[in-house]
């Protein structure tokens, strides 16, 4: 059997205590059922209902029991266009953190050489 496809768009009218869908690893859950039951209440459900919350349940660190129990859930998968590589993501953040990281500490390095350039060419040209 085929599994169902869902746009973002079809998941995002899924957001309140009557339906309640979201989407983690580009899998979509109906988790309507399980508000009441969720040990961290329906609260944080609900917070991410209606989109990818996938960064927000990696987050917390959910066990394997939590993450075996949500098969049940399980009601289909995104399609193709709406889909997001959330390896090649943080692959990409981190490049970014590293990208200013090194733009910071060369901006100090070209600071501070001109500091001390400022401070050799004061000394050279103002000689007592």
């Amino acid at each position: 059997m085929a599994t169902k496809q869902y746009s973002l768009a079809e998941v995002k009218n899924h957001k309140d205590k009557n339906s309640t869908w979201l989407v983690i690893h580009n899998s979509v859950y109906d988790v309507t059922p399980f508000l009441l039951e969720h040990p961290g209440g329906e609260d944080s459900l609900l917070e991410e209902a209606g989109k990818d919350a996938t960064e927000a349940f990696e987050d917390v660190g959910h066990t394997s029991d939590a993450k075996e129990m949500m098969i049940k859930y399980k009601i289909g998968e995104l399609i193709e266009a709406d889909r997001i590589d959330h390896k090649n993501k943080n692959n990409q953040e981190e490049s970014t953190v590293s990208r200013l990281m090194h733009s910071t500490c060369l901006r100090c390095t070209v600071a501070v050489t001109l500091g001390v350039a400022a401070v050799v060419l004061f000394r050279l040209f103002y000689k007592h």
